[in-house]
């Protein structure tokens, strides 16, 4: 599969070099999953050209530190090339603040939450609508968010989330659109590094409970399988 990443940010640059950045993590999910993905990247947020639907079998959106509702000079036409990837009936996933840039793109509205930080291990209940028989009724991966998607497009479906974060896992009916709040491509070295720069920033209790959840099991793995079935047409 010929899958392009539109990278629209990178790790802080207080983590160590041995992290990789978000697309090869992405590309070393999806592998794990058994997608052969032949990957390409534009690196929006620095000056690429958003990708136009003819570049690739698939878009894959990633997370950022950026906000969708920021003044930034790349965020209007990469939201134009979401809707042109729904046009085109190509598959598109998007992660975190890809999660929030689609629902930004088809109408939705994204704030940051009062809620504040998501931060560690969190869990989503599935609505039936997004679970075939003998699949999971919840999820549990890491997140590390501060903006949550706060209304739905018209067209879209809420297929999980939590109490804290209710849409947190969106399917459109505009085109072939699946989105996550979580991060499935962060294992827990990663996550736990990242909460470690940040927790001057995050209340004390809350990095605490996340550093406690750090210690329970995730399905970061089922999400890869699902995000793999998604772009190979297997799931809707």
């Amino acid at each position: 599969m010929k899958l392009v990443i539109a990278e629209t940010g990178i790790p802080p640059m207080d983590l160590p070099a041995t992290h990789n950045h978000y697309p090869d993590m992405m590309v070393a999910m999806l592998s794990k999953a058994g997608l052969d993905v032949d990957a390409s990247v534009a690196r929006v947020f620095s000056g690429d050209q958003a990708p136009a639907p003819d570049e690739g079998d698939a878009l894959l959106i990633t997370g950022s530190p950026a906000g969708v509702y920021e003044d930034l000079p790349w965020i209007a036409p990469l939201a134009d090339a979401v809707r042109d990837w729904a046009s085109s009936g190509k598959p598109v996933i998007g992660i975190c603040f890809g999660h929030q840039l689609m629902a930004h793109a088809m109408g939705g509205r994204v704030e940051k939450s009062a809620f504040g930080w998501g931060v560690g291990v969190h869990t989503y209940e599935l609505t039936d609508a997004a679970r075939a028989p003998g699949d999971p009724a919840r999820i549990a991966c890491v997140v590390s968010h501060q903006d949550q998607v706060v209304s739905l497009p018209e067209e879209a479906e809420r297929i999980g989330g939590s109490a804290f974060c209710p849409n947190g896992v969106i399917r459109y009916r505009q085109g072939r659109m699946l989105s996550f709040q979580m991060h499935p491509e962060f294992d827990h070295e990663f996550a736990e590094a990242l909460l470690a720069i940040r927790e001057n920033i995050i209340p004390a209790e809350r990095v605490a409970l996340a550093r406690a959840g750090f210690s329970h099991h995730t399905d970061r793995a089922l999400m890869g399988k699902w995000i793999a079935a998604f772009l190979k047409g297997e799931v809707e």
